[in-house]
């Protein structure tokens, strides 16, 4: 059966997904993340090890992750037996050029990712030519994750900061992440000239979880291209 003819964007995120699963070295401890073009790497992975033997484990950043890392045959691991990881490989909807910094969490996962990422001791970004911004914010809104009690109270807060947030819904149904929590899209704070305060302002509010600004930024982002050729970008 021949494959599918893959869209120019999604062809961008098949080419990011397999050179970021060519980094992986045997025995590497692994951060999942999630999105649809981890979803290419956790394809490449699951064929190294079907392939090469290549033995590694992975601590997925969200049940969807993890149920397609097992349908795999990639083994899972927690932070209980892991106390450190060799490399995080993750999407985002966001890479600042120059900077690397990013916006993350439009998938729901941002808490979980950002407890994956900090733990590991490399972070890789794989996204496709979209995802390249001057400024954060100017495409994407930014995920704010919080508390379901008081999540209203803490929507004003958010609001008198110049955010604009909205409650995320899908499917006319309110979001909860994996952790039970809500998720506010907060498209006020574009362009997001002053990331650092941003997130110093926002952490002080009662009720914010986690925000979706990843500051300490990527090692290097790896960008798809429509023509199925990648680019490597690194921090200026």
């Amino acid at each position: 059966m021949a494959e599918p003819v893959l869209s120019p964007q999604e062809e961008g995120k098949r080419a990011a997904g397999e050179a970021a699963a060519a980094l992986v070295e045997d025995g590497m401890r692994l951060g999942l993340g999630t999105g649809s073009t981890v979803r290419w790497v956790l394809e490449a992975l699951g064929r190294r090890i079907r392939d090469e033997g290549l033995r590694i484990t992975g601590i997925p950043t969200s049940e969807q992750t993890a149920a397609r890392a097992r349908e795999l045959g990639i083994p899972l691991t927690d932070f209980a037996a892991t106390e450190a990881l060799d490399l995080c490989i993750d999407g985002a909807d966001e890479v600042e050029r120059g900077t690397l910094r990013l916006i993350k969490g439009l998938g729901g996962a941002l808490l979980r990712e950002k407890i994956v990422a900090e733990a590991a001791g490399r972070f890789v970004a794989v996204v496709d030519a979209s995802k390249i911004v001057e400024m954060l914010g100017v495409k994407a809104p930014l995920p704010v994750e919080v508390t379901e009690f008081g999540w209203e109270s803490t929507a004003r807060r958010l609001a008198a900061l110049g955010g604009s947030p909205v409650l995320r819904r899908r499917d006319g149904a309110v979001l909860r992440t994996d952790g039970g929590n809500l998720i506010l899209d907060c498209a006020g704070f574009a362009p997001i000239r002053d990331p650092l305060g941003l997130q110093r302002e926002l952490k002080t509010i009662a009720g914010v979880v986690e925000t979706g600004l990843f500051l300490a930024g990527a090692e290097q982002a790896i960008v798809g291209g429509a023509d199925g050729g990648v680019e490597v970008l690194r921090r200026a």
